[in-house]
Parts: structure tokens; sequence; C-alpha cells
């Protein structure tokens, strides 16, 4: 398809020095039309391929953890969930908060997203890894400069086709009373559930719903889900070092700085793209800077 556009491309480029020659106004006309279709068709096998990766179509958790930093690092965690539900509204995504620990002072501990929406996981899997914001602290007395880092995780919503077995024996499954969101229904019944996987280690918690019931089979599936990345992480890691190549996703491997003092900027590490409209990024407009990372994904598989 691509090697089809390209001779189009060729022909219309020839055709176009033939009517600026003969100063064929009509022909001008004719190439300018189907100029403009050709960047069409382009256009759409450029997003075909964006999207090509598997489970790019599925729905996704979007998980921020504040990092080191403190009160300043769970009030980047804040802005993070804010920035990302913005960004949601805009996309026309549905977004929905399923877990949230509030920090002791300000800000948040931990949030849980489940986006819902057309390649909701395409769209958000550029986001992975660790956010680092740079900014005079409103939480110092002194207002000194503060590096605040958080971590963005973001899996696949697994539906029914993808086969992760979870033996009940692996499990153990916690109840307690929710917090934070949920209004007058909150802390009466013990409505939210933590799920602990004992051979890996993870823990889920949902406390959105009022019911038990729904916040264990969300729990659920986001442990499936978290699963099932494990699994595709360690498969990747595999084929990596059989490349000869590795690289460890530790802690200082930020994917993205924002900075708001002495400058203003947004900066991804991994393409180069900058920006100095930090407000802009921070109320959700991301476009920009995740379609950057999609292209240059594609130009290094």
């Amino acid at each position: 398809m691509l090697e089809s556009l390209e001779k189009e491309a060729k022909e219309l480029l020839e055709l176009e020095q033939l009517a600026q020659e003969t100063e064929d106004v009509q022909l001008m006309h004719e190439i300018y039309h189907h100029a403009s279709e050709l960047a069409h068709k382009l256009e759409e096998q450029e997003q075909a391929l964006v999207f090509s990766d598997p489970y790019d179509d599925h729905d996704a958790f979007v998980s921020i953890h504040a990092g080191a930093g403190g009160t300043d690092s769970q009030d980047w965690a804040l802005m993070l969930l804010r920035m990302y539900s913005r960004w949601c509204e805009r996309k026309g995504f549905e977004c929905e908060i399923v877990d949230i620990s509030e920090g002791e002072e300000a800000g948040i501990k931990s949030a849980t997203l489940e986006v819902r929406g057309e390649n909701a996981y395409g769209w958000f899997k550029s986001e992975k890894g660790v956010h680092r914001l740079i900014r005079l602290s409103p939480f110092d007395a002194a207002h000194r400069r503060h590096t605040s880092f958080a971590l963005v995780e973001v899996i696949p919503k697994i539906t029914e086709e993808i086969n992760i077995e979870i033996l009940p024996q692996d499990i153990r499954v916690d109840t307690f009373r929710a917090t934070g969101h949920g209004g007058q229904h909150v802390n009466k019944t013990d409505s939210a559930v933590r799920i602990t996987h004992i051979p890996t280690g993870i823990v889920v918690t949902c406390q959105n719903e009022r019911s038990q019931l729904q916040n264990r089979e969300t729990a659920m599936q986001i442990l499936k889900a978290r699963l099932f990345e494990r699994q595709r992480a360690e498969l990747e890691e595999k084929k990596a070092q059989l490349k000869g190549k590795h690289v460890i996703a530790e802690w200082g491997n930020q994917i993205r700085t924002y900075v708001l003092h002495p400058n203003t900027m947004v900066k991804d590490h991994r393409t180069g793209y900058e920006t100095s409209n930090i407000q802009a990024v921070l109320e959700g407009e991301l476009d920009e800077l995740v379609q950057s990372y999609l292209k240059w994904s594609i130009q290094n598989r």
C-alpha cells in the first residue's frame, strides 16, 4: 500500500511540473484534488501503523504512584491525575477513578483510572514510565526549588480472550471501608477490596463502587491485566537479551521532564520533543507529545 502511495505521489509531482510548464490551470486544479486525496490515504495508513500493536484497541488501566519527594511528589501525582482526566475529556474517553489513596498533607499517594474509548491503551501506552517535575515548592517555607517524581503504569484491560489463570489459593482478599471518593456512602460498609496475589506479591485495591462484589470484580480485572503485562514484560526482556540489548527499567529512567522554574518547558527524553507551553500540557493538551512518541516508536521498531 505504501509503495502504491509513493508511486502515486511521484506521478503527481511529474504532472505538476508539466502543468507549470504548460500553464494548464485545469490540470493544476485536478492535481491539487488528487494530492488532497493522497494526503488523506497517507494519514489513514499512518494511523493504522500507529495502532497496529496487539491490545492497542483495548481499554486501559492507568496507575499513578507518587515517588521520592514527599508532599511535593504526592501533589505532583495529583497534578498528573488531573492532567490525564482532562486529556480523556478532550479525546472523548470515559474515565473513572477505581482506586485512590490520599496524601497525608496534600495530593495523592496513588490512584488508578479505568479509561474506556477507541484505542485507549494505544494512546496511553506513551505515558508509561517516570515523570519528573521541577518547580518552586509551594510546601517549602523557604520556597526553594524541588524535584518531584511520579511513576505512571499503563496496562491494557484484559478481556476474556486472554487466558490468565488465577488460582483461588494464590490470592488473599481483604475488605475495608472505602475512603476519599463515594460521598455519603463512604465508610458505612466494608465495600472496598484489596487483593494480594501471593506468588508475585502484586497488590490491587478497588473502592469506587458501593458494592463489595463490584469492587472485587474490578480488582480481579486489574490483577489479571497486571499479571498479563508482567508476562509480556518478561517475554520482551528475554527477546532483548537474545538480541544483545537490554535496558533496565529502573526508577531513574524518567521519560519526561516538566519544568516550571526557572523557565517553563516540557521535554520528552525519548523523542526529543519539547514545548514551552507547560500550562496547556498540564491542562490535558497532550496530543502533540503523544503523537511524537507514537511516530518515534514506529521508526524505532
